[in-house]
């Protein structure tokens, strides 16, 4: 609605509004396109001083307002913003745009293995890099006025979610929070714990998808409405009885699909496929007009397959305009690879496929070629990608259609379904905002599929948003190190797995905070110049007590009341000896001191309740600082404080799943002596995750120290295993020397294509890795002393180079 079509009372409120938030008001004048509602709220919520918890569904534009709180700290004078994203390839992608919107010189990124501008007004990291610089109280902390938390609903991953809720329990209490969500169907309770634990913080909800939502089924040629057209708009939505009638005969009712090119020896009305080829649902859908399109396969070599599979076919979906501005992009971008690298990088099939408009989309692409498929995609350029779900995951590559093959997906153990938050995420990149009316999704037909379970998966837009906190070694350190014990246990509490656990917690934690604030203030206004006035008080208040039991008269045996006589007398005696009995300000400490002693009883009262409801999270911290003790990371000072002991202050600066393994030996000595290649090799063993099938293959191990040094640190695991289950504790991760090779040999030299030879990883997968041991290396480099430190910072610039280096952002 426009201005002029508003009543004069809707045009002086819209006047009212803009007052109230001047610099919305010019954020949204440079806008192309005006806000949504959920959007305009958000922005206000946060120029008006609080945080925002905002949850929408996928392609929305919650970005937006962490775009708005970028141009709230740019326009003061020293105000900065951190925009934290759980990837980095995200991070990357946000770093361009940034960059291009603001300046170069405005905006920074840091991911661990990149350092660009650190200290610009606005920087881009992922979450893990916040957490450190917290820890480690960062003078680039200093002004920080706004942290963007993208995909906050990343704090549910059972690996790394723990990571999100440090941050915003540490994060200083003035800085806002922009927190962005999937649509979860605990908004409201995720919104109560960040009140709790922040401060002031909205929460803005929206489930209306931006572009409405056309869902299909595939049946052997056949675009099918998944549900009822015919109903109501406002009934519930109801499965096409079309498709009923197909599960029930088998999906034969569909007609048979015999391909494009029928083969002589097929008999008439034979059916021969339950699902058509790919290249023939690429042509189906080019026919419809539903291209660009992402089809999601849950397997990077399923993906690969796909594209051979399409590229196999006379299947072309470029113009020749466009076939030479793919052609540009790709040489501007892959100038700094080696000649020697293409091949083994598939980069002559990878560039046919592109010119094709077709290409996979992965990690076990290198960065460039992702980077690559992305800007063309969001060029238009791409018509099909074949991609696994974490494209699904914040990369911003919205199309026309999503496409899934299957409904299940392999999770490391099973073939399990995918869940209904999985279902939305991935149809949410269907649909691009100012260009399609609608997106499309399509579900491919398979035996057995059961239509009725399928709506019930679409028709559900938001699941559960559930904590994976948990304590580790190098958390328990750093917190000790500053809050101590004590303090330390209550933030476990404001946690948001105990807040989930037992919500009542987190709010008796934080009274029990507040009243200790008010007991210390009645403790200064009882002060007496004359003595020790909570002593006398302590004493006033046991007469009294025993004088109330005393009238009862009825209360004990003879000998009891006696036995009270003599020690009210007793008290008396001490109380008119007492220094403060002499105080002229005595009454008015007294009822100071009545009040402590009220409120003292209420708090001791309320840490009781706390004590018999702190769950997991407290007890497993304990059963760590024990383990601590034991191994003496932790020490008690000359008070009986627990506090961090010298070997625990190198613990501070080791992140990640085996923290514990990579501090005991650095503290026994067991990789003193070794050479870089060596050194880099044992960072792979402590980084590296085989597939499963994979766990126990080792070929050969490297030659030198390599093989005593990996099985000295075996034995640290099997003793820290050992330490572990007697506590029941989680039990570190086992080492695997099936990488320990190949980095030896890439650390040396070696080309590309013979390291590759020595293992089953494809090239961006190796590049992925080897990322993950610079990153293990160089906190190797800061804590190691001496010969070790150096080691490491020439194994770093050894592992550092050739196809690993390079990258067009980090």
């Amino acid at each position: 609605m426009s201005e002029t079509e508003l009543s004069p009372a809707e045009r002086y409120a819209a006047s009212r509004a803009r007052a109230r938030t001047p610099q919305l008001t010019r954020f949204r004048e440079r806008l192309p396109v005006d806000l949504d509602d959920f959007q305009v709220e958000s922005c206000r919520v946060l120029e008006e001083g609080r945080s925002v918890l905002v949850a929408a569904p996928t392609g929305a534009g919650k970005t937006i307002v962490a775009e708005f709180a970028v141009h709230l700290a740019l326009a003061t004078a020293r105000d900065k913003v951190f925009y934290t994203t759980p990837m980095k390839a995200l991070s990357n992608q946000k770093y361009s745009e940034l960059a291009a919107e603001h300046g170069s010189e405005n905006v920074g990124l840091l991911t661990g293995d990149t350092n660009i501008n650190s200290s610009a007004r606005v920087v881009v990291m992922t979450t893990e890099v916040l957490r450190n610089m917290l820890y480690a109280d960062s003078p680039l902390l200093r002004d920080l006025a706004y942290v963007v938390m993208d995909e906050v609903h990343y704090l549910a991953d059972r690996f790394r979610g723990a990571v999100w809720e440090e941050v915003i329990i540490h994060l200083p209490r003035e800085v806002r929070m922009v927190s962005l969500s999937a649509t979860v169907s605990n908004a409201e309770e995720f919104g109560d714990w960040l009140q709790a634990v922040r401060g002031d913080t909205d929460v803005v909800v929206s489930e209306r998808r931006p572009v409405p939502l056309e869902q299909h089924v595939l049946v052997r040629g056949k675009l099918t409405e998944l549900f009822d057209g015919a109903q109501s708009p406002d009934a519930p939505p109801r499965v096409n009885p079309e498709l009923a009638r197909l599960a029930i005969a088998g999906g034969r009712g569909a007609g048979t699909y015999r391909g494009p090119h029928p083969g002589r020896h097929q008999r008439k009305g034979e059916v021969l496929r339950d699902r058509i080829d790919r290249p023939d649902v690429v042509r189906l859908l080019d026919d419809r007009h539903l291209l660009p399109a992402i089809f999601f396969v849950f397997s990077r070599n399923g993906c690969d397959q796909a594209v051979q599979q399409v590229l196999r076919s006379d299947v072309r979906l470029t113009e020749r305009w466009e076939r030479d501005e793919i052609r540009h992009l790709v040489e501007e971008r892959c100038a700094g690879l080696r000649d020697e690298d293409l091949g083994v990088l598939g980069y002559f099939s990878w560039l046919e496929g592109l010119e094709r408009g077709i290409a996979a989309h992965h990690a076990g692409l290198i960065p460039t070629f992702k980077e690559v498929v992305e800007e063309l995609f969001q060029r238009k350029l791409l018509k099909v990608v074949f991609a696994t779900e974490t494209l699904a995951l914040g990369v911003n590559m919205p199309a026309r259609t999503v496409v899934l093959e299957k409904l299940e997906k392999f999770n490391g153990e099973a073939r399990v379904p995918i869940t209904p938050g999985e279902y939305t995420q991935l149809t949410g990149r269907a649909g691009r905002r100012g260009i399609d009316v609608e997106g499309h999704s399509v579900i491919q037909w398979a035996a057995g599929l059961d239509p009725q379970a399928v709506a019930q998966l679409a028709s559900r837009r938001s699941y559960p948003l559930n904590s994976s906190f948990r304590p580790t070694y190098n958390m328990a350190v750093n917190l000790i190190e500053q809050f101590g014990r004590d303090r330390t246990r209550e933030i476990l509490e404001s946690s948001f797995a105990q807040f989930q656990a037992d919500r009542a917690v987190v709010d008796l934690a934080r009274k029990i905070r507040e009243q200790e604030k008010s007991l210390a203030g009645y403790a200064e206004a009882m002060r007496c110049h004359l003595g020790d006035f909570a002593e006398y008080a302590g004493i006033r208040r046991e007469v009294s007590d025993l004088e109330r039991k005393q009238s009862r008269g009825h209360e004990g045996s003879r000998s009891e009341r006696d036995r009270r006589e003599r020690r009210i007398a007793e008290l008396r005696r001490r109380m008119k000896q007492h220094p403060c009995h002499a105080c002229n300000d005595r009454e008015a400490h007294a009822r100071w001191a009545e009040r402590w002693f009220r409120l003292k009883r209420d708090t001791d009262r309320l840490a009781s309740q706390v004590r018999g409801r702190t769950g997991a999270v407290a007890q497993v911290f304990d059963r760590i600082t024990e383990l601590l003790l034991e191994l003496r990371y932790l020490e008690h000072d000359e008070h009986g404080r627990l506090v961090v002991a010298a070997s625990g202050r190198g613990l501070r600066r080791i992140y990640g799943e085996r923290d514990l393994l990579v501090a005991e030996c650095l503290r026994t000595g067991v990789w003193n002596g070794v050479d870089a290649p060596t050194l880099a090799a044992l960072a792979s063993a402590l980084v590296y995750e085989p597939r499963r099938e994979d766990a126990g293959i080792v070929r050969e191990y490297p030659k030198g120290r390599f093989r005593a040094a990996y099985e000295a640190t075996e034995q640290r695991w099997a003793e820290l295993s050992v330490l572990e289950e007697e506590r029941r504790l989680p039990e570190t991760e086992p080492l695997s020397a099936a990488l320990a090779s190949a980095t030896s040999r890439w650390a040396q030299g070696g080309r590309l294509d013979h390291v590759l030879r020595d293992t089953d990883l494809a090239a961006g997968d190796f590049v992925r890795w080897m990322k993950q041991v610079i990153d293990l290396l160089d906190q190797l480099s800061l804590v190691a002393d001496g010969e070790l430190g150096r080691t490491a910072r020439t194994a770093i610039d050894a592992v550092r180079r050739g196809i690993v280096a390079y990258s067009s952002v980090g």
